[in-house]
């Protein structure tokens, strides 16, 4: 009998459920999202994409091939620090129960001496051992016009 025991609570022991970290994931990965948005106001976009990236990233571009990994991206960016006039804002962040993968969705705008475009993105993250939020998948679409979503 002794020697069913041990396993036994061993066994029990180890089949608690996990902590469901979703929501405060979620709610780090917003925060990452607006981080981001900050420092592309202030350092330019290629180098705020650049700061927030995992190294296994994958960009889908409109009408070329994908960048995959982040030294493509650090190639694709050399010597850019690009725009600053392009602002972003989620509107809805989702986080595994994990709490180590999620999503934001959210509006953008871009706005150049002629015209304002505007459009919605997607962005996957993923936690690093260290606690930081990378994006390792972001992309979006033009849209004809400002659309604003509710969550």
């Amino acid at each position: 009998m002794k020697s069913l025991l041990i396993p036994l609570l061993l066994l029990i022991g180890c089949t608690h459920p996990a902590q469901d970290l979703s929501e405060q994931s979620a709610k780090e990965i917003r925060d990452a999202d607006v981080a981001m948005n900050d420092m592309a106001a202030k350092e330019g976009f290629n180098n705020a994409l650049l700061a927030f990236a995992d190294d296994n990233l994958f960009k889908p571009e409109d009408g070329e091939f994908p960048i995959v990994g982040k030294k493509a991206l650090e190639d694709r960016y050399a010597g850019k620090e690009g725009t600053k006039e392009i602002s972003w804002s989620p509107f809805k962040s989702e986080a595994s129960s994990a709490g180590d993968l999620g999503y934001t969705l959210g509006n953008w705008k871009y706005v150049t001496p002629d015209t304002i475009l505007y459009g919605m993105y997607y962005t996957i993250w993923k936690k690093q051992a260290d606690g930081k939020w990378l994006w390792s998948v972001d992309g979006g679409h033009n849209m004809p016009g400002e659309f604003k979503m509710n969550q």
